[in-house]
């Protein structure tokens, strides 16, 4: 190849390296939104750490709250105050009481996706749109929970250490007497 050829081709060139530098670019941040858009929630107990697959196509308002709060450090720390064998673990409240939140209610997003075993749903006080900061998981199946109850995620790695959380006492609703925390939420994988 003569210089001179080069030389008279260098605008073509230039305009060659232009597209692949946009289109590497392009690439780039389209992975950086496709791994965005895995919806991850990541929970870290005492006993190992649940990977929640979160459900945002279904509940965005939901997922964008408690993710929010997530990276936050909301959660980090807070008790499961209320779990019941072969039903919940519930979780999310500041207080510890199960009357507390984040401060700020949003909106229900029922859908017809079942309580089914490992689904992470919102608690709610049974009033519309009183869904905050509390959660609960599903530790058997609870169909009777359908459509009643915003679920906006599910353990798809974990489930094992959700079940080693300490139970409630039966005669007072679930309530846990030294209940175990959160250790950290967030959205960025946690590493033991």
């Amino acid at each position: 190849m003569s210089f001179k050829f080069f030389i008279s081709n260098y605008k073509n060139y230039v305009k060659i390296l232009v597209f692949l530098s946009a289109l590497i670019i392009g690439v780039l941040f389209m992975n950086k939104i496709s791994a965005k858009s895995n919806d991850m929630l990541y929970l870290q107990t005492k006993h190992g750490v649940v990977e929640i697959k979160l459900k945002s196509e279904i509940a965005p308002k939901t997922v964008e709250q408690i993710t929010r709060l997530a990276d936050e450090g909301f959660y980090d720390g807070i008790v499961f105050h209320r779990v019941i064998d072969g039903f919940m673990a519930q979780t999310g409240d500041p207080t510890g009481t199960g009357t507390g939140g984040s401060g700020k209610n949003i909106v229900d997003e029922f859908s017809s996706s079942p309580h089914n075993r490992g689904i992470v749903s919102m608690a709610n006080s049974g009033q519309t749109n009183s869904q905050d900061s509390q959660f609960f998981i599903v530790l058997k199946d609870a169909t009777f929970l359908d459509g009643k109850y915003t679920v906006f995620g599910e353990v798809i790695n974990g489930m094992e250490f959700v079940d080693k959380i300490k139970l409630g006492e039966q005669h007072n609703n679930g309530m846990v007497v030294d209940p175990d925390k959160i250790v950290k939420m967030s959205t960025t994988k946690i590493t033991e």
